[in-house]
Parts: C-alpha cells; sequence; structure tokens
C-alpha cells in the first residue's frame, strides 16, 4: 500500500479557497488511513484500478486480481494494460482513442470520464465485457480511479429484448420499457437500490425517479441521444422510493425492429456512491492534514506548480506567505497538546476568512501554514502591495484573542512573502525564499511581516513610511495647499482655474500628487482630503468674488469617485456652497469617465441635483476612459475636456488630431462646452482653435502656482 500513496496523484471534491472537503473525513492518522483505504478498496466486489499522471499502474485491489487475473507485475503500466487486454492492435487503437477523447472532455467539465464499454481479453484466455467508470480527480489532472463493471452477461440478444436470465438478476438494476417509456420489467437489482417493487414499477414511466437535481433540458438531450444514436451512457443524480438522492452510473439502450423502429428501451445502472466515497477517502489519506483537513505538502507542491505555469501563461504576479505561530511551543508545554491542537484547527479557520475563493492555505507541520495567492497584478509592486494587505489581515486576525476550554489565549505570528512570476525556478527554490523570508521576520521580532526580496521590501517600507506621514498631515490639515492653473479663453483672457492639490513635506518638501493622490486613494484618506480641497476651493471663490476684478472666475475642482458615491455627497457640496455664499455657477465639479463604470442612475441622480442649485459639470481625461455615448446623452454635463495626451501630438499625430475633431463635434452636437488642457505651444493652440475648441489650460498660458502667484498673473494680464 505504501507504493499507492507514493505513486498515484487523486483528490476528492473540495473547496478550493480552503482546501476543506464538503464532508469532513473522520479523524485517523494517516497510517490509519491507508488501513482504512485499503479495507474499503479489498472490500469492493467490482475491480478497482489507479492510474497516476505518468501512466503508471499504482494499485489494483483483490476483485480485479481474482476476476481479471493480472497483477500489479504484470501490467506496471496503462500502456501494459491495454497490450494485454486489447492484443487486436486496431481495437486497442480504437479504445486508446476513446480514453483520449474522453480525457479531454473531462479537463472541460467536472473530470468525470464518459462510461466506456470495453471487451478484455483476461489473463486465461476468456474474453469479458466491463463498463469502465472512471474520475479524473480534478484538482489533479491526469491521475485516474477506475471501476469495472462486468456486464458480459447482460448483453442483449440480436433483437435486444431477450435478456438472458442470468443478466436479468445480477446486481445491476436495469429496467424495460415499450416505445412510450413505459415500464414493462425490472429485475431484483432495480428492487434493491431503487426501493420499488416490480408491482409499483410496472406500468409507470421513470420518471419516478427523478431527482429533481437535473432540469428537463437534460433529460430531453438524454432522450434525444437514444433516438439519435440508440444509446446514451453517464452519471446523474436518482432517487429512491424512500426519497433518498443517489449518484448513479447509468446505460440506456435503443432496442429497433428490422425496419429499425424503436420498440423498447432496455435501462441499467448502478449505484456508485461507494464509488465516490472511496475516491474520498484516498484523496483525504493522501493530501489532506488530517488534524485541520486543510491541503498538506503534497497538494501545496501540485497547487504551486500549476500556479507558476499559469503565471508564466499570463504574465502575472503570484505571492507564496510562510506563517509561523510566535512561541506555539510555549502554549503546548503550558497549556497541553489538546489546546495546542485546539488553537491551530482555530487559526486555519480563521486564515480560510482572511483569503480569497480560490486561494491555496496548506499545513506544512507543528505551526507552520503556507498561503499560494495567484493572479495578483501585472506589476511587482502592485502584487507586493496586494500581498502585504493579505499578510497584514491574517496577522490582525491571529493576533485576536482565542477562547479555549473556558480559557482565553492570545498569539501572534510572523509572516514571511515572496513573489513569484511564471520562470524556471523550482518549486522548493520557491517555498526556500519564502522560508528565507520568514527568518527575516522571526530574526526582527515576534509579530512582524517581510518580504523575500530587499527593493520591494524597502518600496513597502517607503509606502508604509508616506502613508503614515499622509494620514497625520491629513489630520493636521497644515500641509496641503491648493495651486491653481490658469484657464483661458481664444482671446487670452482668463475665465478660471482649476484647483490643485499640492502636499508640502516637512522633511522631503514638495511631493509629487502621482505618488501621494494614488495612496489616499487606495488607503481611503482621499475622503478628508477631497473635503479639505472642496472646503479650500469654496472660500477662494468667495474671496474672488468680492473683488471685482475676480468675480467672474470659475474653479474647478476633481472630485474622487468615492467622493462621489458617499450618499452625503450633496449635502456637503451644498452646504459649503451656502456656508461661503458661493456662486454656484462658478464651482465646476470634475469627475473622471472611471466612475461610470459603477452605479450611473446614482451618479445622474446626484449630478441633477446639484445641477439644479447652478453648480457646473465638467467630463475630465474625456476620450481615455469608458467613452460610451450611452452615458455620456444622459448625464447632466456641461462640459468635455480634452486629455492632454491627444494635445501633445497634434500637430504630428494624424489619429490624435481626428480624435479631438471628432471629440469638439461630439460636444457640439450636445451643446456642451469643451475645454483642451495640456496646451504646451501656440501651433497646438492654432489647431484646437481651427476645430471649434475656444479654451484652454496648460503651461501656454501659465503653471500650477500659489495663490498669490495666479492673482499676481491676474494682475498683469
Amino acid at each position: 500500500m505504501q507504493q499507492l500513496f507514493f505513486a498515484h496523484q487523486t483528490l476528492r471534491k473540495t473547496d478550493t479557497r480552503s482546501g476543506v472537503a464538503d464532508r469532513k473525513p473522520v479523524k485517523q492518522t494517516p497510517r490509519e488511513g491507508e488501513a482504512s483505504f485499503q479495507a474499503i478498496a479489498e472490500a469492493i466486489p467490482a475491480p478497482l484500478a489507479l492510474s497516476n499522471r505518468q501512466g503508471e499502474t499504482a494499485y489494483l485491489n483483490k476483485a480485479f486480481v481474482q476476476l481479471i487475473g493480472y497483477t500489479l507485475d504484470d501490467i506496471p503500466t496503462v500502456a501494459d494494460w491495454l497490450s494485454r487486454a486489447c492484443p487486436d492492435a486496431q481495437y486497442r487503437q480504437r479504445v486508446a482513442e476513446s480514453w483520449q477523447d474522453n480525457l479531454e472532455k473531462a479537463r472541460h467539465t467536472n473530470g468525470v470520464f464518459a462510461p466506456m464499454e470495453m471487451d478484455i481479453t483476461c489473463k486465461d484466455g476468456t474474453v469479458r465485457t466491463f463498463m469502465a467508470c472512471t474520475v479524473t480527480l480534478k484538482s489533479f489532472a491526469g491521475t485516474h480511479l477506475s471501476i469495472l463493471h462486468d456486464i458480459t452477461e447482460r448483453k442483449l440478444t440480436e433483437h435486444g429484448f431477450q435478456v438472458a436470465a442470468t443478466t436479468f438478476v445480477s446486481q445491476e438494476g436495469m429496467l424495460i420499457t415499450d416505445a412510450d417509456h413505459v415500464i414493462l420489467l425490472v429485475n431484483g437489482g432495480f428492487t434493491q437500490i431503487t426501493g420499488y417493487t416490480a408491482e409499483e414499477a410496472i406500468g409507470r414511466q421513470p420518471d419516478m425517479l427523478n431527482s429533481g437535481r437535473h432540469d428537463t433540458n437534460f433529460y430531453a438531450a438524454m432522450w434525444k441521444s437514444v433516438r439519435r444514436t440508440g444509446s446514451w451512457e453517464g452519471e446523474l443524480w436518482n432517487r429512491r422510493k424512500n426519497g433518498e438522492i443517489y449518484p448513479g452510473q447509468l446505460v440506456i439502450t435503443a432496442v429497433k425492429d428490422k425496419g429499425g423502429i424503436i420498440t423498447n428501451y432496455v435501462v441499467t445502472f448502478n449505484d456508485i456512491t461507494l464509488n465516490k466515497a472511496v475516491a474520498g477517502e484516498i484523496e483525504n489519506v493522501a493530501f489532506y492534514d488530517p488534524l485541520t483537513y486543510l491541503p498538506n505538502r503534497r497538494f501545496l507542491l501540485d497547487r504551486l506548480h500549476q500556479a507558476l505555469s499559469l503565471s508564466n501563461r499570463t504574465g502575472r504576479q503570484g505571492a507564496l506567505l510562510f506563517i509561523d505561530i510566535d512561541n506555539f511551543k510555549d502554549i503546548n508545554d503550558t497549556h497541553g497538546h489538546a489546546v495546542g491542537d485546539l488553537l491551530l484547527v482555530e487559526t486555519a479557520n480563521r486564515l480560510q476568512s482572511s483569503t480569497r475563493t480560490g486561494d491555496t492555505i496548506a499545513r506544512l507541520g507543528a505551526d507552520e501554514f503556507v498561503i499560494l495567492l495567484e493572479n495578483m497584478d501585472d506589476d511587482e509592486h502592485a502584487a507586493a502591495a496586494k500581498a502585504e494587505a493579505v499578510g497584514e489581515k491574517i496577522r490582525v486576525a491571529i493576533g485576536r484573542q482565542y477562547f479555549i476550554n473556558d480559557l482565553i489565549h492570545y498569539c501572534t505570528a510572523c509572516i514571511g512573502i515572496t513573489l513569484f512570476r511564471g520562470s524556471p525556478k523550482t518549486m522548493e527554490e520557491m517555498l526556500q525564499r519564502a522560508d528565507a523570508a520568514l527568518y527575516q521576520a522571526k530574526k526582527a521580532g515576534r509579530n512582524k511581516l517581510r518580504f523575500f526580496d530587499s527593493a520591494i521590501q524597502a518600496a513597502i517600507t517607503a509606502k508604509a513610511t508616506m502613508e503614515a506621514d499622509l494620514r497625520r498631515a491629513v489630520s493636521e490639515q497644515e500641509q496641503f495647499l491648493l495651486y491653481y492653473q490658469a484657464q483661458v479663453d481664444s482671446s487670452g483672457r482668463l475665465v478660471g482655474a482649476e484647483a490643485l492639490v499640492r502636499w508640502n513635506h516637512p522633511v522631503h518638501g514638495m511631493v509629487s500628487p502621482a505618488e501621494f493622490i494614488p495612496l489616499a486613494e487606495t488607503s481611503g484618506l482621499i475622503l478628508p482630503l477631497g473635503h479639505w480641497v472642496l472646503t479650500t476651493a469654496c472660500q477662494q471663490l468667495a474671496a474672488w468674488a468680492a473683488q471685482p476684478g475676480t468675480a467672474h472666475l470659475s474653479l474647478a475642482v476633481n472630485v474622487s469617485a468615492k467622493q462621489f458615491s458617499l450618499p452625503t455627497f450633496v449635502d456637503e457640496v451644498i452646504a459649503l456652497v451656502d456656508y461661503f455664499g458661493v456662486n454656484p455657477v462658478n464651482l465646476k465639479l470634475e469627475i473622471t469617465e472611471s466612475m461610470m463604470v459603477g452605479n450611473v442612475d446614482d451618479i445622474i441622480a446626484k449630478m441633477t441635483a446639484l445641477k439644479a442649485r447652478g453648480i457646473i459639470f465638467s467630463m475630465d481625461d474625456f476620450g481615455t476612459g469608458y467613452s460610451s455615448l450611452q452615458y455620456l446623452r444622459r448625464l447632466p454635463l456641461d462640459q468635455l475636456k480634452i486629455d492632454q495626451s491627444f494635445v501633445r501630438d497634434i500637430a504630428t499625430d494624424v489619429n490624435g488630431k481626428a480624435i479631438v475633431r471628432t471629440i469638439i463635434a461630439m460636444a457640439q452636437s450636445l451643446n456642451l462646452n469643451v475645454i483642451a488642457e495640456g496646451v504646451e505651444t501656440e501651433a497646438q493652440r492654432q489647431i484646437l482653435l481651427s476645430k471649434g475648441c475656444t479654451t484652454y489650460q496648460g503651461y501656454l498660458f501659465g503653471r500650477p502656482v500659489p495663490v498669490e502667484q495666479f492673482e499676481k498673473l491676474l494682475k498683469q494680464g
């Protein structure tokens, strides 16, 4: 039996996120599990065979050896098996082709082969007919568990209706119907499996066995196949008389007269509940930790192999997290191994609740866990940020109190992380890297997280530091400034400005918005920061309104999607406008196309409410995002803003020029104003003017500057 557990690869049906089976197995040691599997397999009266992904025969049960005659030494590979079982070369080729065809279909379904009828030459020279029912365990494609049902004695006569007496008293369930599906005859196997006696079944239709788990389309397709090809074979759910639902293997054969007209149907079926239970027991022993029911090292290595292959195809990053409970030995020594085991089980539950569906969680031994995160991101730093977020979530989850045996326990964990993208690296090397990162985390003290890549670790540390500084700056509201960039009309007259936030860091000086705005978005700090910007802008509009030379100026303010999604956003804007006494037509809110992928109806409702108060709306960076005419015609917009990427090469790029011309024409047809940003040369301005764009923003007219310099520019004309 030891050969079985190291030669075959198999899995029971699992939740791919946690690796926990639908039915938890009985707690037992691996040695007890092997004995349990052997007892089950040897008790099965039907021949059972296992073959691994390399095409090697891994195991044959006693029924296989007794009925067919071959031992593991006789047929060490599937090729040897086919050669002996099918001595005729042409027939062997057909069987091999059918096997490959079923294998391809199984890869795209639930891993169940379509049953195969095979004429097998036994070791003593006799030829018997078997129905091979095979399962490819889906988490380990290429691993096969086959149970052979001897159907030699149930082969029908030429007309298909006369069934040999020895066949009809077999353990398989059998029934015969007329052409209208009315049951004419059933055997003892039918009664034994379904619970219906012959008197209860004859005269009725087989739909009394329907489980309700398959819709009418399934049965319609099944009977259509029987009428078209003469037979149907497959696995489906049936219902016994007592209401119990069970998995069955079904074969339907149409019986035709000499004129080709269907006169009867012969149905044979088996209860394959035991087959599925055996597959589950095998998988549990080989691939799962008996304490936490999480996948073990063998499972993890196979998943990691698949993850590396997928990453190599997609180019997306993955991550491997090594987790070790701090001072777990002290818990065992102080409170006993029973408490330690319960703590490990609860830790496994917390890991599952902290990860995504599809992530793999494994226990390697003692207090060591590994999490495999796939399909993280194309960008390495973005993937690292996501992996860090998962690691921090896990660290917090493990740090919560444990309530075990009426006592409260506390523990922490160290986490090592390594990123990977499909490459020639071995799986063992990936584990070693994650383990090395875990060592660095432990070296730094308890409750720590570290990356294997020093450069990424430095970037993560820098990001964490910047987020802390940003949080402090938002709280104090003393480090932010509003800069103003001029917006002018075709005559060069200043008509307004765009308000742009700047962060004057006390140590690093001016921080680029490209660095801190995305961080503010991901951390949620964009909400208080956005409120500060909107408040400061309204305050500035009120100051300008008090001076005749600036009262006409409008001020554009960018609004993030998170701000706009707040239920209180409309009330917030109106309250600020009323508080500062701002003329609402001078406040222009700039929204982006990316916001349109959310709840468009909610966005339109909020825009309409603000529009009713006179506030202006401009679509920023138009042409670079969603760009759907469907939403554009519904939004209460006043202006489209041509993105600077189209303006930059307008003098030399024919396509860019065509896009600009189209945007302007579209805006004019919708009675919308147009403004172009990023205008840096007179040539660009002239082309835009010739196409009908009469409002501009860009370095040609001025860079973003503090309000004092902006007002000085205004005075200079």
